[in-house]
């Protein structure tokens, strides 16, 4: 009776066992990688604001995002090509591609900065950015917010104060900022 105790055991492992052998870690290629963090700059088209997505390697970051933003809108962007900008200083259609984003660029005095305290953000644009439109101060505070939202999703509007070049200020959120 004791030798057929073992019998279930024996059946249960023959059932569970596939043949195929156990391989060591192979090693071929680099490591994974996933898609590129994307973040949306905000373009006008026909007059409104399109969410135009953009690559960035420092996703949650509203400078990098504006930096991109200050690139102009690229070409093969949009649906026909029909995207420009009310930012003043942008190339207003299709312009080269954007200056990098990376990690440990030091930015450039033409480069806008932002400071951020919860869900609200002070913008400041370089000199020679003056004579925002009612349009080109939602591109950048909708281009800032939707940066600030990639790393901190949040339901609270977030509130920019946005000062030009020449030292206007408009104070502005991103309520009714378009998704896509």
């Amino acid at each position: 009776m004791k030798a057929l105790r073992g019998v279930p055991l024996l059946t249960l492992l023959a059932l569970t066992s596939c043949g195929i052998p156990a391989t060591g870690v192979v090693e071929a290629g680099g490591p994974a990688s996933g898609t590129l963090p994307m973040t949306q700059v905000y373009f006008v088209e026909d007059g409104a604001l399109v969410a135009t997505p953009r690559t960035t390697t420092r996703p949650g970051d509203p400078e990098a995002a504006l930096r991109l933003l200050m690139a102009g809108p690229l070409a093969g962007e949009g649906r026909l090509d029909g995207l420009s900008t009310e930012v003043p200083g942008v190339p207003t259609s299709m312009a080269l591609p954007p200056a990098t984003d990376e990690p440990g660029n030091s930015p450039s005095p033409d480069a806008p900065t932002v400071t951020v305290e919860g869900d609200a953000m002070t913008i400041r644009l370089p000199p020679g950015m003056d004579g925002l439109s009612d349009t080109g101060v939602r591109q950048i505070v909708c281009t800032a917010a939707a940066a600030y939202r990639l790393t901190r999703p949040s339901d609270a509007t977030v509130t920019a104060e946005v000062t030009d070049g020449g030292g206007r200020r408009v104070t502005a959120s991103d309520e009714g900022c378009p998704e896509r």
